[in-house]
């Protein structure tokens, strides 16, 4: 069982806490010492289940009552009390930026600080002797906390217009900071470092247990640079969806198997954050299969256990990621109508929540186009600008250049898409056609219905991760002379669900009906 820390006995006076003067970076409460003090103690002896106790529980609890609107002491404040640990002094100063980006807004030097700290970090962990284990959920948030700073300075970047003349001086002089190639560099250097795909390899001959321990090493080792690694690869995919590299970002992934449970879905964050960055990149990549089947599976996860989440500090973030998830599968299915790959609980949610909206996009006119725009501007990462800006040129914003760009190509895929919804109404009718008589009906001539058809075919077939043509066609064909063959595809039914349904009702029943006392 945890320990149970008591921090009622702090100073709770406004004018104890933070000093005459407002914040004082050098006072540390009595309960923050305590903090510290017990942190260091439980990581110096790989109390894996006591530091994530504090981390997620303590850490939060002191954040809601003493920093609520200020940031935590400073990282010189408490070294005294962790025996001027550098390792410690390090994590510790990457929890308080990870405070301040959630509760403050951050200044320029402080995002350049954050950036110094973590390259600090990486170097030990990459270059050093780190002899620790640490919890899952704070090595995935420390890389998901990577890519968010790095985008969070990108788009701050990219407002030059209100740039004051120290601000603009400051970025001319630190103009490596959150470098896209430094970014990058740092979690492939991590993901190789830590030899993280042989390692996965190894475990699929049966070699090694990494996922069977969750990432941990119970023979006394550290997991750090191990797990680290691992996640970096959700972090590479996540930034090369940011830049709108999608290939290069399911490349990234390759190394997990997302068909299967993995150390990435021990932590709710990191699992809903690799589904729906891949999720995403398949549906640019027009892979609309495949991201119906991933959004359908965590969509199901999440509705039947987010209760278990109220009280983590990411619920919120939870359910932003669940609604936009919705939002994509929509799209997905409005482009791709393979609904029989959607289980009936998600979409009855999506029915519920869309179902008006997609009955409308499947019009393919002007307000369906609109509702595209709509559904993806709301569910679509914050795409970023990577490159720094011209000093020179009159200085003006350029942090939604990226999204535009990104808008305008699935606008412009989602325009081919409706010149052949007319195509598919057709041949949900027949089962087989001639090519003059399906022109007569398009009212086009039979040269451009064959270059119809052809489009048909390659908007509704795809390349896949290992280079082979896959298709997404709900409904196929083939042409022989000048006939059109629909070949049949009839969804297999699954009963399975059903029955399993009825089966609960009927032990609902049956335990009424047993409480019920016969006369």
């Amino acid at each position: 069982m945890a320990t149970t820390y008591d921090y009622d006995d702090a100073p709770t006076r406004h004018d104890e806490q933070t000093g005459p003067n407002g914040y004082d970076p050098n006072f540390v409460p009595d309960s923050v010492k305590s903090f510290v003090t017990h942190l260091y103690r439980h990581i110096r002896e790989k109390n894996v289940y006591e530091i994530y106790e504090m981390y997620e529980t303590s850490f939060q609890t002191l954040s809601d009552r003493f920093f609520k609107d200020s940031p935590w002491p400073s990282v010189d404040a408490v070294a005294n009390y962790v025996d001027n640990d550098h390792v410690f002094c390090l994590l510790y100063r990457e929890m308080w930026f990870r405070h301040l980006y959630a509760r403050l807004s951050p200044t320029l030097k402080q995002r350049i600080d954050s950036w110094d700290n973590y390259c600090s970090l990486f170097q030990v962990v990459l270059h050093g002797v780190v002899n620790m284990q640490l919890p899952n959920q704070w090595l995935w948030d420390m890389v998901d906390e990577f890519v968010y700073q790095f985008q969070s300075f990108c788009q701050y970047r990219a407002k030059m217009k209100n740039k004051t003349e120290q601000e603009i001086a400051l970025l001319r002089q630190f103009d490596q900071a959150w470098n896209v190639y430094g970014v990058l560099n740092f979690l492939q250097a991590l993901g190789e470092k830590s030899m993280i795909i042989q390692i996965l390899e190894r475990e699929k001959e049966g070699l090694e247990q990494f996922t069977a321990t969750d990432g941990y090493d119970y023979s006394g080792g550290s997991n750090v640079l191990k797990v680290l690694g691992y996640f970096s690869t959700v972090g590479l995919l996540r930034v090369h969806c940011l830049l709108g590299d999608y290939h290069t970002g399911l490349k990234c992934l390759l190394p997990i198997d997302i068909s299967q449970h993995g150390v990435y879905a021990t932590v709710i964050g990191s699992h809903i954050s690799t589904i729906y960055h891949y999720g995403f990149a398949n549906l640019m990549l027009r892979r609309y299969v495949d991201a119906i089947r991933e959004f359908n599976k965590i969509l199901l996860y999440i509705y039947k256990t987010k209760q278990y989440h109220q009280k983590s500090s990411q619920y919120e973030q939870i359910l932003k990621k669940n609604e936009q998830m919705y939002a994509l599968l929509a799209i997905c299915l409005s482009l791709c109508p393979q609904v029989k790959l959607v289980d009936e609980t998600v979409n009855a949610q999506l029915r519920e929540k869309y179902g008006e909206k997609m009955a409308r996009m499947q019009r393919y006119d002007d307000e369906a186009f609109a509702i595209y725009d709509e559904l993806f501007s709301y569910a679509c990462p914050k795409f970023i600008t990577p490159s720094a800006p011209s000093f020179e040129e009159p200085l003006v914003n350029y942090n939604q250049d990226a999204y535009r760009l990104q808008l305008k190509l699935f606008l412009y895929e989602v325009k081919q898409q409706q010149l052949l919804s007319g195509v598919r109404t057709f041949l949900k009718v027949y089962s087989a056609i001639s090519v003059g008589k399906l022109a007569n009906y398009m009212e086009v001539d039979e040269p451009t219905l064959r270059t119809i058809l052809m489009s048909y075919k390659h908007k509704t077939h795809a390349v896949d991760s290992e280079g082979k043509i896959i298709s997404n066609a709900d409904v196929d064909f083939y042409i022989d002379d000048d006939m059109i063959h629909v070949v049949d595809t009839k969804p297999v039914r699954r009963y399975g669900d059903y029955f399993l349904r009825q089966i609960v009702k009927l032990e609902g029943v049956i335990n009424d009906m047993d409480r019920i006392k016969l006369e």
